[in-house]
């Protein structure tokens, strides 16, 4: 090995082309780490902006809906249940198959059963949950009166 190493005679032009390529490696290498980082934030970019517009899309669609009369008739009759003056309606008590019915429960037993949880910790830890729920507070609009109950007035 040593006269294969006494063989190789390196000349100050190798030397310096190795130095150029190991500094080149240093600087070239974050340098493509930075670039591939970006290329990946702008597909993730690209497809919430995607995402974005075929959200878009979908909600001027289903303002469009909402702009047609018959469209807003058809879901109140629906959901509300409103229907025109003079119309009767029909309203069809069981009309779920038996399939679909509530099966009958098993007998209740007469058999006191007992616990075994600590019904005080369970008490305070309900007590706490309760008192730490958020309350949903309805929202206020300025300018529209309270619909306030009719009065009556004495008949005169």
């Amino acid at each position: 090995m040593r006269e294969w190493l006494g063989r190789v005679r390196i000349s100050g032009f190798v030397v310096i082309m190795l130095g150029l390529v190991v500094l080149g490696a240093f600087v070239l290498v974050p340098t493509v780490g930075t670039y591939m980082d970006q290329r990946q934030q702008i597909q993730a970019l690209r497809s919430a902006v995607e995402l974005s517009q075929s959200q878009v899309a979908d909600l001027q669609a289903q303002r469009e809906r909402w702009s047609d009369p018959a469209y807003i008739r058809t879901q109140a009759r629906e959901r509300l249940g409103y229907t025109f003056p003079g119309e009767v309606v029909y309203l069809i008590d069981n009309d779920l198959p038996a399939s679909a019915t509530p099966q009958e429960q098993d007998a209740v037993s007469g058999d006191v059963g007992q616990t075994r949880t600590d019904w005080m910790a369970q008490l305070v830890r309900s007590v706490a949950a309760s008192g730490a729920a958020q309350v949903a507070v309805p929202e206020v609009t300025v300018g529209v009166p309270d619909p306030a109950p009719p009065t009556e007035t004495p008949a005169g």
